[in-house]
């Protein structure tokens, strides 16, 4: 049904169907219309955006992603484009400004108004992926010593501009947060009453170079609508809200979980990458596991002899190797996730893989006693033996491997998403098949 929309956007943009067009529009809401026209085709975009309403054009071009943003700009005429960026708020500006080339992006600053210019500059002062690079300059703040009615006159004065105003912060002379006050207290609460008395001194808040990240999370699990932004002496600088702040977690989620699948983000809609784009970003990590499988290759190589003296062991390759990989992948998944939300700390390591040991090791007796019985009775029992030792053993290594490293690259700066399911699948086959051969020329005498 999608791609039939899509076709009749595409067929309406071809035949000059102006009119069916715009009725089009007029029965879809900016949603749906932001994703149809991410569908289209660079040139069929451009002509369908430029027949948008001047009133929806604004609206559906904020709903699209930032590289969508990027690639349409290039294909708009230079004053609809300053148009449209004037009417965006300072952190999309910046938003879209790291998605185009640095000399348009210079232009569209230049474009800007003093004050408008003065805000965005702020932003691209702060780091990417920090705090201050994201929120919002434009608030409305409130002093102690206000009544209600004198703040809620200010809020109706200045709100218009401000990206929220339902959570107000409470700040002292120089800007110095001292609370936060939300827009429902102030419209239930008697017009001569005091915002200080009113505002809740109890205040989450983050600093401009934060990770971004992080604020998102905190945004989650305070349950909070906005955060105020200090800067290093404490001094309100802007607001995080949590809009900005579920977009945050959607783009660390998708990259962790491309990470985890042994690919690279595409920072773009699916159907908008090209095949090359598609092939581009799994190959660099489809040669890395090829690198790290071929220490596999080099075990086998080295435990040849073994191989050839006793050909069945080669029948429990893939249910060792698998096995590993599962309960390696299962550990890193749950202890990647667990970092993300803060539930376990750099400080835990040991006791996380002490955890995951003895998960290791009751698993690993579980495996290893479920095949001993039936590999004793269709092949030699020490057969069986070497079996069930290998995967206990191998189900340890794994379940703490995919604890461990995780936790360990979070230490060294590396995002854990980096080595966690393909990379330790990959590793703990190497390990359990040196155990596995080890355990053979052991109980075997080979």
């Amino acid at each position: 049904m999608e791609a039939n929309m899509t076709n009749r956007i595409h067929d309406m943009v071809e035949g000059k169907h102006w009119v069916e067009l715009r009725k089009w529009y007029a029965d879809h809401n900016v949603l749906e219309t932001a994703d149809e026209l991410s569908r289209l085709g660079p040139e069929h975009r451009a002509v369908a955006f430029r027949l948008l309403p001047k009133d929806r054009a604004l609206r559906v071009f904020e709903e699209m992603d930032p590289s969508e943003q990027g690639r349409l700009i290039a294909t708009l005429r230079k004053e609809h484009v300053v148009e449209l960026f004037r009417e965006m708020d300072p952190d999309d500006q910046v938003r879209l400004m790291d998605e185009l080339p640095a000399k348009i992006a210079k232009d569209l600053l230049e474009g800007l108004s003093p004050q408008e210019r003065h805000l965005t500059s702020i932003l691209l002062g702060y780091p990417d992926d920090t705090v201050g690079r994201i929120m919002s300059p434009e608030f409305v703040s409130l002093r102690p010593t206000m009544t209600v009615s004198q703040a809620i006159e200010k809020v109706r004065r200045a709100g218009k501009m401000a990206e929220t105003v339902y959570t107000l912060p409470v700040t002292e002379e120089s800007f110095r947060l001292i609370g936060v006050v939300s827009l429902r207290e102030l419209v239930l609460a008697r017009p001569e009453a005091l915002v200080g008395d009113l505002m809740n001194q109890e205040v989450f808040s983050a600093h401009a170079d934060d990770d971004q990240e992080e604020a998102a999370r905190l945004i989650l699990e305070a349950g909070v609508i906005a955060l105020p932004v200090l800067d290093r002496e404490d001094r309100l600088v802007g607001v995080f809200t949590v809009d900005d702040a579920m977009e945050v977690l959607e783009l660390e989620s998708t990259e962790d979980f491309a990470l985890s699948g042994a690919t690279t983000s595409l920072n773009m809609p699916y159907m908008s990458a090209s095949v090359l784009r598609l092939a581009r970003i799994r190959v660099v990590w489809l040669l890395v596991l090829v690198l790290t499988a071929s220490i596999s290759v080099k075990v086998l190589d080295i435990f040849e002899a073994t191989l050839q003296s006793v050909v069945t062991l080669t029948l429990f390759i893939p249910l060792l190797i698998d096995t590993g990989g599962n309960i390696g992948a299962q550990s890193s998944t749950l202890v990647v996730r667990a970092m993300a939300v803060g539930e376990i700390r750099f400080k835990d390591v040991f006791l996380v893989i002490l955890r995951e040991l003895r998960v290791g090791l009751l698993l690993g007796l579980m495996l290893g006693a479920l095949a001993l019985l039936p590999v004793s009775y269709f092949f030699d029992p020490k057969i069986s033996l070497v079996l069930s030792l290998s995967l206990v053993s191998i189900c340890i290594i794994s379940a703490t491997s995919g604890a461990a490293l995780p936790m360990l690259a979070k230490r060294v700066g590396v995002d854990p998403a980096v080595v966690s399911a393909p990379i330790i699948t990959t590793l703990v086959d190497s390990l359990g098949l040196i155990v596995y051969f080890l355990f053979a020329n052991a109980i075997l005498d080979i």
